[in-house]
């Protein structure tokens, strides 16, 4: 029991502490959009641009430090401590005073949660040195989810490097699967499906409607979440509730008007919400629904 409380501690702090790297590797990868658009002669919001511009000075991880994106202020150590600078803050620039809204701290809280939640919600346990593997790569999926989903949310736009970097961890994924289940033919087989279920689905999508119902960012991403789910079954199950969370959320927005026919809805969000859901409670959302269906 002592050891399971420190762990989760252990996590809470480590998922915070990523997410707020992620929140700040979300806007330098903006600010590297913004540039070369601009560079390629795409049209950029000019004061969106001014603003971001400072975050791509050096190199990631040396001299491209975390800055207010208002006023320019070099945050120091003490700024950067997750949760805790923002709240004793109060969600403002130390050196301007203006508010740096709630992002940076849903990220870190949100990614803080996940850690927590997925080691104590994490299905067989952690017994073993291949399930704690595998719980390890759930968790770096996790860290890049949390930064597509935040990316996808704000700019309708899934970047390349992360939806790469998805699908390299959910092929390590099933890799140690497949050494799990020791059976390497219907592991593969079941990724397959998987993928062709989330990942291949959109492209027929893409295709027919040329890029107007949905992006290719989307079936990037498909393939990436299909390699972490594994399983086919789990891969339906999560499309259902990608779509079950799109309604609960688009239906009252078009009823209220807030929300018309023809608004853009970025998906990846909710397809990041469907996966890790389907992976955590969607074995019973298949066994309900066979039920309802008498199978």
């Amino acid at each position: 029991m002592y050891e399971s409380i420190v762990l989760g501690i252990v996590l809470a702090i480590l998922g915070a502490t990523l997410g707020s790297f992620g929140a700040a590797t979300v806007w330098r990868l903006r600010a590297r959009q913004l540039v070369a658009d601009q560079k390629e002669g795409e049209p950029v919001d000019k004061k969106e641009l001014k603003r971001l511009k400072p975050l791509v000075k050096g190199a990631f991880g040396m001299k491209d430090h975390s800055r207010c994106l208002h006023c320019g202020y070099e945050l120091k150590w003490y700024d950067l401590i997750p949760i805790i600078s923002w709240v004793t803050l109060r969600g403002k620039c130390r050196n301007c005073h203006t508010k740096i809204g709630w992002f940076e701290l849903l990220m870190e809280v949100g990614v803080a949660l996940f850690f927590v939640g997925s080691y104590l919600l994490w299905p067989g346990g952690l017994d073993s040195g291949l399930a704690v593997a595998h719980f390890s790569l759930w968790l770096a999926a996790g860290f890049i989810m949390a930064m597509l989903f935040a990316y996808d949310a704000k700019w309708y736009l899934l970047p390349n490097v992360l939806t790469l970097a998805l699908a390299v961890v959910g092929l390590a994924i099933v890799g140690v699967a497949t050494v799990e289940t020791q059976d390497v033919g219907g592991t593969l087989l079941s990724a397959l499906g998987a993928v062709l279920v989330l990942s291949g689905l959109y492209a027929v999508l893409y295709v027919v409607s040329k890029g107007r119902w949905v992006g290719f960012g989307d079936v990037k991403l498909g393939f990436g979440l299909g390699l972490i789910l594994i399983d086919w079954q789990l891969a339906l199950a999560a499309l259902f509730l990608a779509n079950f969370i799109g309604c609960l959320i688009v239906i009252p927005l078009m009823v209220t008007k807030k929300l018309q026919p023809t608004s853009h809805i970025p998906f990846g969000p909710l397809l990041i919400a469907g996966a890790v859901l389907a992976w955590f409670i969607g074995w019973p959302v298949i066994e309900g629904y066979l039920a309802i269906i008498g199978i």
